[in-house]
């Protein structure tokens, strides 16, 4: 075997193998790693679109948060106030049936203290009518009994 011939042989057949794979197996091989390529380069963009729309995103949710605190708050200062408001209708709504009760209490009172002044006049005037009776069945001088009736008369107008 010739040395010369077996390293042409194996020139040939590199070269054509370098054609084969160059034509058959290279450019697949770059067109699929170039896809790949784009596909990575595509998915690095999105995951940072993705990133900074998150980053919005969280942004605004806290914006809406803080809005929703301060809306909270107002709400909560806003229902103090009304809560002040009915606690004072209903105190002063308290302070006029005290002022009512006491009014018809005192009332009250005058009416009784005048009946019972009344029922206690009549019954003493039964009584003295009766002592006068009495006085003057058992009477030797009517002008006595008369002066005796006009002084108990008197006495009774005065404690009036």
């Amino acid at each position: 075997m010739n040395l010369n011939a077996t390293i042409l042989g194996q020139t040939i057949s590199f070269i054509l193998f370098v054609w084969f794979c160059m034509k058959y197996v290279w450019y697949p091989f770059i067109s699929i790693i170039e896809k790949r390529q784009k596909e990575i380069s595509d998915n690095l963009v999105s995951a940072t679109h993705a990133k900074t729309e998150s980053e919005r995103a969280n942004a605004e949710a806290l914006l809406c948060l803080r809005q929703a605190r301060v809306k909270a708050q107002e709400i909560i200062k806003q229902a103090n106030i009304c809560r002040m408001q009915i606690i004072n209708e209903a105190k002063h709504e308290a302070e006029k049936e005290q002022s009512r009760i006491l009014s018809q209490a005192r009332e009250q009172i005058i009416y009784e203290r005048k009946r019972v002044t009344d029922e206690l006049r009549k019954q003493i005037s039964k009584l003295v009518i009766e002592g006068t009776e009495k006085i003057i069945e058992h009477s030797i001088n009517e002008m006595i009994d008369i002066d005796l009736l006009n002084n108990i008369i008197n006495t009774l107008s005065y404690e009036d």
